[in-house]
């Protein structure tokens, strides 16, 4: 954006020059050289600072990673892709055969010890049969008992259900895949229906200026030629690059060195009634530009707001960041 500063300013000095017909000497060129570098350091100087800008926006959302709750092969694959579904609507299918047997044999023994059961208590009540003859049938059934109802458990989650309103996407398991039960091995991905956050990343310099409330304008990439209203809902109050694990070892600080400073995410709330037509239009990891117009001089504002323009009309040619 400072670049687009730059060459405004330079198009209106060849203007002055063509239009005065002024001489290009040992004293006009470097006066406008000159004035032009404290004139426009100057303006960028103020701008950049009470009216921040970011040339790294992006629309992010939240996923859900599918890992079945048991292991086995996928029969079939039900979740339509990039389809809305219902909570509770399948995605896909294990193989319920291993399961079913499990049940089958647990449901066999534990009848076959109830049984066993009613007999002993019958046998203990004509002092036959001794106490703990009594009690080692009653433990057998209490031990199947559970067995038997995590088999259940295992056999409901041979199908796989939606967690919430949403789609999957780029969805790779096809029936034959061995889908396993572990959390880093996912079979797909679940975006579920809610709103999406705008986050722009600052500069930390601009720290001051960047503050819940203020107005604030957005340009998508992909809209090429529109800026819409916003306003700073959050600044997000930690920075990844400041985050202590849990470890067994201590900060140290010569690693940190050379470590880029990081940037301050800035959430925005789009309050622009133009923006709804497109809303549906724009995917999730979207690319942007944002400013915010800070309370201290305002008629700085105005050339960000032309400048945050030009960079989105520039976005019919290719992306200007």
């Amino acid at each position: 954006m400072d670049i687009l500063l730059i060459l405004t300013y330079a198009s209106l000095c060849i203007a002055v020059f063509k239009v005065f017909k002024i001489p290009l000497n040992k004293w006009t060129v470097p006066t406008a050289v000159l004035g032009g570098v404290f004139l426009i350091g100057a303006l960028i100087l103020a701008m950049n600072y009470n009216h921040p800008y970011s040339e790294i926006s992006r629309v992010y959302f939240a996923t859900v990673p599918v890992v079945p709750q048991v292991s086995g092969q996928v029969i079939e694959v039900s979740g339509e892709t990039n389809q809305m579904l219902q909570k509770g609507d399948i995605l896909l299918k294990l193989d319920p055969v291993p399961f079913k047997s499990k049940v089958e044999e647990l449901q066999a023994r534990l009848k076959e010890a109830r049984t066993d059961l009613k007999r002993a208590k019958k046998l203990a009540v004509q002092n036959v049969l001794a106490r703990r003859d009594l009690d080692r049938a009653q433990l057998k059934v209490d031990a199947l008992a559970p067995k038997l109802k995590k088999a259940k458990w295992d056999l409901d989650n041979t199908v796989v259900h939606a967690p919430s309103r949403g789609f999957v996407t780029q969805v790779a398991v096809r029936p034959g895949v061995m889908a396993v039960s572990i959390p880093v091995k996912p079979v797909m991905v679940f975006i579920p229906e809610e709103e999406r956050s705008i986050v722009g990343w600052f500069r930390q310099n601009s720290l001051m200026r960047l503050k819940e409330g203020y107005p604030a304008e957005i340009a998508f990439d992909g809209i090429p030629g529109k800026v819409f209203s916003a306003q700073v809902s959050q600044v997000l109050p930690a920075m990844s690059e400041g985050q202590v694990p849990a470890s067994g070892s201590l900060i140290d600080g010569s690693s940190l060195a050379n470590r880029v400073p990081g940037r301050i995410g800035v959430k925005f709330r789009i309050d622009d009634a133009e923006f709804e037509p497109y809303q549906s239009q724009i995917p999730g990891g979207a690319f942007g530009q944002a400013a915010i117009y800070s309370d201290h001089m305002h008629h700085v504002a105005v050339m960000r707001k032309i400048l945050l323009r030009m960079a989105s009309w520039m976005n019919y040619v290719f992306p200007f960041h």
